[in-house]
C-alpha cells in the first residue's frame, strides 16, 4: 500500500481520521508506523496529501491529514474486455486501475463460459476492493468505472458506437493487416476478446460500431498479457 485511501465522510470536522480494521492492520504490521510518522494520504475521488499519526495501536489509530495535491492524469483510454477467467478478473482489474485507466467495460462473447458471470468477483464490493488495490499502488484516488454487459449485440450495437465515437477505437485481433500503433491517438478506445479472439460475426458487429483492427504481432497471447502489451503504447503518451 503505497497510498492510505480513505472516504471524505471518514473525516471529522477538525480534518481528523480514526483509523481500525484492514488498514489499520497494514500501519501496525508492513508499515510499522509509529506516533509522530507520517504516511501518504488520499481521499478517493479527491486529493492526495499527508497524515500524521497522532496515536496508533492494535485497537485503532488517530490521523491528522492535510490534502493539498490533485491525482496523477487519468489515461485517455478506454478498455472494452470479453470477461476474463475469474482468477484473472482481479488481476486484470487492478493492473487497469493501477495504469490510470478509469473507464471499463466487460462484455460478453460466443466463447465466453457463461460460469464467469456468477462470480462472486463481479460483485460491486469485489470489484471495489480489486480497484482500490490498483489505486494504493499506483498512489492515484480517481476510482474507474466498471460497465457490465451480459448480452454482446446490444452492448455492439447500443452502447460501442457511443464510446468509438471521437476515439481511436481499436481491436487488438490476431492476424490483423494493421500493427498496433507506436504512438496512439489521444483519446483512444482497446478491445480485447477472449481466448481465441471474437468470433467472425462478432468481430464484424465490433468494425461496423467504428473499431479497426490491429495486431499486437503473431503470436497468441494470454488475454493479460496483450493486454500490457497494449497498454505500455498508451502509457509512453503521458510519461
Amino acid at each position: 500500500m503505497n497510498l492510505l485511501i480513505i472516504e471524505a465522510d471518514e473525516l471529522d470536522s477538525n480534518k481528523q481520521l480514526r483509523l481500525s480494521g484492514r488498514r489499520l492492520k497494514h500501519l501496525n504490521e508492513i508499515l510499522k508506523l509509529q506516533i509522530g510518522d507520517k504516511v501518504r494520504v488520499g481521499q478517493l475521488d479527491g486529493e492526495i496529501g499527508i497524515g500524521l499519526v497522532r496515536a496508533i495501536d492494535t485497537s485503532g489509530a488517530i490521523i491528522d491529514v492535510s490534502l493539498r495535491q490533485a491525482p496523477p492524469p487519468p489515461l485517455p483510454l478506454s478498455v472494452v474486455l470479453a470477461l476474463p477467467r475469474p482468477k484473472m478478473l482481479r488481476r486484470i482489474l487492478r493492473g487497469l486501475a493501477e495504469t490510470g485507466v478509469k473507464d471499463i467495460h466487460l462484455i460478453n462473447s460466443f466463447r465466453v463460459e457463461k460460469s464467469y458471470w456468477q462470480s462472486p468477483l463481479l460483485k460491486r464490493d469485489a470489484l471495489h476492493e480489486a480497484l482500490i488495490a490498483g489505486l494504493e499502488q499506483a498512489i492515484d484516488t480517481a476510482l474507474p468505472t466498471v460497465g457490465l454487459h451480459q448480452r454482446f449485440r446490444p452492448f455492439a450495437e447500443d452502447v460501442l458506437p457511443r464510446l468509438c465515437q471521437g476515439r481511436d477505437a481499436l481491436l487488438a485481433d490476431l492476424g490483423a493487416g494493421d500493427s498496433y500503433p507506436s504512438e496512439p491517438v489521444v483519446p483512444s478506445l482497446l478491445m480485447l476478446g477472449p481466448e481465441g479472439g471474437f468470433i467472425p460475426f462478432e468481430r464484424e458487429l465490433i468494425q461496423k460500431a467504428g473499431a479497426r483492427c490491429v495486431g499486437l504481432g503473431p503470436r497468441m497471447l494470454r488475454v493479460e498479457t496483450a493486454l500490457h502489451c497494449a497498454l505500455g503504447r498508451h502509457l509512453t503518451q503521458i510519461s
